[in-house]
């Protein structure tokens, strides 16, 4: 399933940030964990893991359950390959452009050294034309 225009710049907020990125990767290796277990593995404190957790469950990447007191949170996998497939499409339109970029430089660069060149032999014809004269 493809994310809409504004769901895909939300999981774009939500991974874009490092501490995000490694909260997913614990929770991940973990399967499940409550805010407080997942505190313990980071460098950062429960309040912001907890707020860390809200915006990835916002962008549909995590899911909490509530356990009596306690919400215990896991990735959603299908939100996750999705996130994946939109940053691969990005990655792809980025080739692309880096490859139209690259072709334009080496076309400057072959059109600067031909216009060296030809000067560089005006000039050598010039100054032979000066010696004969």
């Amino acid at each position: 399933m493809k994310p809409r225009r504004g769901e895909e710049e939300e999981l774009w907020a939500a991974v874009g940030e490092p501490s995000r990125r490694r909260l997913l990767d614990v929770l991940l290796a973990r399967g499940e964990a409550t805010p407080s277990a997942l505190a313990t593995e980071l460098p950062f404190t429960r309040q912001a893991v907890s707020k860390h957790l809200a915006v990835l469950d916002r962008a549909g990447l995590v899911e909490g359950r509530r356990h009596g007191r306690e919400v215990r949170y896991a990735v959603r996998p299908d939100r996750l390959d999705a996130a994946s497939q939109a940053m691969a499409r990005v990655a792809t339109r980025w080739d692309r452009r880096l490859q139209a970029i690259k072709e334009l430089a080496e076309a400057s660069y072959r059109d600067q050294t031909t216009r060296s060149e030809t000067e560089g032999e005006e000039k050598s014809n010039d100054r032979s034309q000066d010696r004969n004269a």
